[in-house]
């Protein structure tokens, strides 16, 4: 399942360079707007103490992590859903992502111009929400226009409802706010689903301090405002120095230990910003290990082991027999496969077991 997060935000706060710290390819940076035009896409492995763990059980000759898309958007303005600044590309590439990962600048730098010319990191947030919602509200007032006279005309119930579920969200939207905070039923869900709304999309924040900020958290006082403003709406927050995370990035081993250890980080911004990316789109992991290969597999919570089985190969969900399941803990406490048969520890699921974070599975398929 290929997974894909836009990384969004005013221009020159910082996006093209958290890209290029989260991939270690240099996306094309400069000091003036919309120097990224076309999205920079790059595939980044999601760090997993278990696979590693597992592979060296089995001595695996390859290790294939579950992955994460990342795509570097350009830099969005005020006017961009009526075609500001490039504005409709961009948002035409937003619409392509699953999650959104929103970088607001928090950091004073004469030498870097802000398209507004001062730091707020509400104003610059906010701005980009509206554009957002703005755009949403365009989608949504063309389905009305293209279904309102025959929905009303029709005894067509699905197209009644539909014409019902745009005109909740046309009032919500009005009234600028973001659609994943509008209670929908599962039915509206799948209505709406087609439109790709911006605004129905998870989002994680990150807040893009000096090093001097990040040093001193509670003394930095546009991530303290910015903070604050976020949790009133339990909105996820990460703050980082991508200045510093560019550093990090070109380090491995102990270099990168130490490097943490003196800005006594405890895990870098960048695995907590592909992590949460991976978490917020309700994701988990199972693996298969063998010689050949140990490899963690992704799939979506409250998918069951047939469905599973068909994200390695779509003939394995038809051909399912059941599913050889063992927990990663006793896996790991019983040293493999072998150990954990002769433990009982084997679990033989049917195609309709709901899996579960962390599964080993040997799938039996019908030849």
């Amino acid at each position: 399942m290929s997974l894909k997060a836009g990384i969004v935000g005013m221009p020159n706060v910082g996006k093209s360079s958290l890209f290029s710290a989260l991939t270690l390819v240099e996306a094309e940076s400069a000091n003036y707007a919309f120097t990224t035009i076309e999205p920079n896409v790059a595939i980044v492995n999601l760090e997993d103490d278990r696979l590693l763990k597992l592979a060296k059980i089995v001595n695996a000759k390859k290790i294939t992590p579950a992955t994460f898309q990342f795509v570097d958007i350009a830099g969005l303005v005020e006017g961009a859903s009526k075609g500001e600044g490039l504005g409709n590309k961009f948002l035409a590439n937003i619409r392509e992502v699953d999650a959104i990962v929103h970088v607001i600048r928090c950091f004073e730098d004469s030498n870097i111009m802000h398209v507004a010319s001062s730091i707020d990191p509400i104003r610059d947030l906010n701005i980009i929400n509206l554009e957002l919602i703005l755009a949403d509200l365009q989608t949504v007032e063309n389905v009305i226009s293209r279904i309102g006279k025959k929905a009303i005309n029709s005894n067509d119930k699905n197209l009644k409802f539909e014409l019902d579920t745009c005109i909740k969200l046309k009032n919500w939207l009005i009234e600028e706010k973001m659609v994943k905070n509008l209670d929908l039923d599962e039915k509206e869900k799948a209505i709406i689903k087609s439109y790709q709304l911006l605004t129905s999309k998870p989002t994680i924040y990150v807040a893009n301090l000096s090093t001097n900020d990040f040093k001193n958290l509670n003394e930095a006082k546009h991530y303290l405002k910015l903070k604050e403003f976020l949790d009133k709406s339990n909105e996820k927050l990460i703050p980082i120095c991508i200045k510093l995370e560019q550093e990090l990035s070109t380090f491995s081993g102990k270099e990168k230990e130490l490097f943490l250890s003196e800005y006594n980080i405890q895990e870098s911004g960048l695995n907590q910003i592909i992590k949460t990316s991976f978490y917020i789109l309700n994701q988990s992991t199972y693996f298969t290990a063998g010689e050949v290969e140990a490899r963690a597999w992704v799939f979506k919570n409250g998918m069951n082991a047939a469905e599973c089985a068909g994200i390695i190969h779509t003939d394995f969900e038809k051909k399912f027999v059941k599913a050889e399941v063992i927990k990663y803990d006793d896996y790991i406490e019983h040293n493999g496969e072998k150990g954990a048969r002769e433990a009982g520890k084997i679990n033989l699921e049917g195609r309709n077991y709901i899996m579960k974070d962390g599964d080993v599975c040997y799938f039996k398929i019908a030849k």
